[in-house]
């Protein structure tokens, strides 16, 4: 399938330097340009950047000569992505609210307002490259290893994808940074927005203790003995250093303490000593609620894949177990891996593709295949 000038392209334009450099590529290979900019998160404090959002949005589209068209998912929003973030919290699990975003609002509520608009497809400022074929939408590694997105866009389906561009795939953010100056736009030197949207600059604690009720509990060494207490499960993650409130102890080494568990079954935290405790490490892991972006699993021929389980995260080679399903998984690492959360995600690559993923349930020190699996075949 031809993508080049091949119809009208509804550009997401968040009003960062990402986007405006995504529309302009565009416009150079022929396309017809309109801009889309998405309010998700309306909040009155002084720490949402919704309005200036907008303004840039609109520079951006006033310099290039492009329509801009406004739309509002805020309520979508906080039905699909917020409440599942506070769910996973109370849970005790440490979530990624930017992987439903991608999935629920930005490729499923703004494609489908894309095509009511009468896009060919909705392009954004996504580090990833997306390959169109007859037989498919695949979704590829970016060429900027250091900012590739496909982390947080392995929830997307085939179907969306092939309605989807990725103008920056084949670019380094240095060299978008260098266009966006040279062509004089209004944000080229705009800081890249960071964290989650809904949570901006302020103090994450600060925002989840507003949303949610902590309930504090015992802090319980490698030992099981009660060493201090934490102000709730929720604060913390897999492989957290800070904020534990512990510091020097008598008898105890002078190694700094990091996060090992959390029990939600006793509202217990468990901690260890030293960055390299074998506590703080996992040859395997239980994912659940597998997506396959091809809409069915990889063959199953013994032969080696890769994953990561947080973005940049260098590709780690895997085998998996598969439940007959195709939607659960064991995952067994090549190498021990450092923090793994429950309630993030691992996605698995094949060479340059995403293939999908799924969340982390649990994470496991040994590699066998627990015997619910055993006899499956593996990838």
């Amino acid at each position: 399938m031809s993508t080049v000038g091949d119809g009208v392209a509804i550009v997401a334009l968040s009003g960062g330097v990402d986007s405006a450099v995504a529309a302009w590529r565009l416009l150079e290979q022929g396309w017809q340009v309109q801009g889309l900019h998405m309010t998700n998160w309306e909040d009155d404090e002084a720490y949402c950047t919704a309005a200036e959002d907008l303004r840039a949005a609109r520079r951006v589209a006033d310099q290039l000569g492009i329509p801009l068209h406004l739309v509002n998912f805020s309520d979508a929003y906080r039905a699909r992505v917020f409440q599942s973030f506070l769910d996973d919290y109370a849970a005790g699990r440490t979530p990624n609210p930017d992987v439903l975003c991608n999935r629920e609002i930005k490729f499923g509520e703004c494609l489908r307002h894309a095509r009511r608009l009468g896009g060919s497809f909705l392009a954004t400022g996504h580090y990833a490259r997306v390959c169109h074929a007859p037989d498919g939408a695949r979704l590829a590694l970016a060429a900027d290893p250091d900012k590739d997105q496909t982390y947080f866009l392995h929830a997307i389906s085939a179907e969306a994808l092939a309605h989807t561009l990725f103008p920056l795939g084949d670019l380094h953010k240095a060299e978008v940074r260098t266009m966006a100056r040279e062509l004089g736009l209004a944000n080229w030197d705009r800081p890249d927005s960071t964290g989650i949207c809904f949570i901006g600059e302020r103090p994450f604690r600060e925002f989840l203790g507003t949303h949610l009720a902590a309930r504090p509990g015992p802090i319980e060494d490698e030992h099981g003995q009660v060493i201090g207490e934490h102000q709730g499960l929720m604060f913390y993650t897999i492989g957290q250093r800070g904020g534990l409130g512990l510091g020097g102890r008598a008898g105890a080494a002078e190694a700094p303490w990091y996060v090992a568990a959390k029990r939600t079954r006793d509202n217990t935290l468990v901690v260890v000593q030293g960055r390299d405790h074998p506590r703080l490490y996992s040859q395997a892991l239980w994912a659940d609620s597998l997506h396959w972006i091809s809409g069915t699993p990889p063959a199953q021929a013994g032969r080696l894949l890769q994953a990561r389980i947080r973005h940049r995260q260098p590709l780690q080679g895997v085998r998996i177990h598969l439940d007959e399903t195709g939607t659960r998984a064991h995952v067994v690492f090549g190498q021990p891996q450092r923090g793994v959360a429950p309630g993030q995600y691992v996605v698995l690559y094949d060479g340059e593709y995403c293939l999908g993923g799924g969340v982390i349930t649990a994470a496991m020190a040994r590699a066998e295949a627990p015997p619910a699996l055993q006899g499956q075949a593996a990838c």
